[in-house]
């Protein structure tokens, strides 16, 4: 239902913008693409669709990013094609009923219209004050200034009582395997079936109770069993490491973000003064 309703606020979004496109409209011959190499693909009566109509379409819904392709051939680029022309559609019949003359259609396409006009100039903003050299210097400097913490790997395998924790490690003792007790005797589900592998983990997130027993134990060693509020764990370190940073690439989408925001909080500032608010 969530996504039903979500769906039906995308549509409406879209016919108030279509709508304040088709109030103005008029039958234009060989219509000029609107961007460097666009393709028309689909014609509603005078109107053209273009790729990117489309494009847009799909970063406005944040099924792409911003600058990010849209093949023209793929199901998604089909299903947003879709969606533009029923929205078209719709506005075209809504400027038919004269919808758009009322004064309630009119401020809200004028508040349409401002948030466009508002992301056409973020979007120049981005392109001219922020490129390649602004996120690799803020990257480089978020890595000198990155506290790296110590990672650990280590599997576990918990039990109800003290008792059954000990006859376990006796049975690690005499050689069996860490990963098929974990699957046989483990209470926790989150880990049981991955032989009871945490995965990587700093010291900072884990349980209270591990961290005296983990701080200084090395790769292959066993500890346990520790009283924790699940019960009772045995440990295994399986490895040990520094925390890995965020390559360039993983860290671009939150670098961009915040060179953005940075950005438009700049311009706000100076247009408030500038302004009588």
């Amino acid at each position: 239902m969530g996504q039903l309703f979500g769906r039906a606020k995308v549509i409406v979004v879209g016919i108030m913008v279509a709508v304040a496109i088709s109030a103005c409209d008029k039958p234009v011959i060989n219509e000029p693409a609107p961007e460097p190499g666009d393709t028309a693909v689909a014609k509603i009566e005078d109107q053209t669709v273009w790729a990117s109509d489309v494009r847009n379409e799909a970063v406005a819904q944040g099924l792409i990013g911003e600058g990010e392709p849209l093949d023209i051939t793929s199901d998604l680029f089909r299903r947003m094609l879709e969606e533009v022309i029923d929205q078209k559609l719709l506005a075209r019949e809504a400027v038919k009923n004269g919808l758009d003359k009322s004064i309630v259609a009119q401020r809200r396409l004028a508040a349409a219209r401002e948030r466009i006009l508002g992301d056409m100039l973020v979007e120049k903003i981005v392109d001219t004050a922020i490129d390649e050299n602004a996120v690799k210097n803020l990257y480089e400097e978020q890595l000198k200034l990155a506290k790296q913490s110590e990672e650990i790997r280590a599997r576990l395998i918990m039990t109800r009582t003290r008792e059954e924790g000990e006859a376990i490690i006796k049975q690690l003792q005499a050689g069996s395997m860490f990963e098929a007790l974990a699957m046989e005797k483990s209470t926790d589900q989150a880990t049981r079936f991955n032989g009871g592998d945490m995965g990587y983990f700093t010291t900072d997130v884990m349980p209270a109770a591990y961290k005296g027993v983990l701080a200084n134990a090395k790769p292959g060693q066993i500890a346990g069993p520790i009283e924790t509020d699940g019960g009772f764990a045995i440990l295994k370190v399986e490895d040990r490491r520094q925390e890995q940073p965020l390559s360039l690439d993983e860290a671009r989408p939150q670098i961009l973000r915040f060179l953005t925001y940075d950005q438009v909080r700049i311009l706000l500032t100076k247009l408030r003064d500038k302004a009588d608010v």
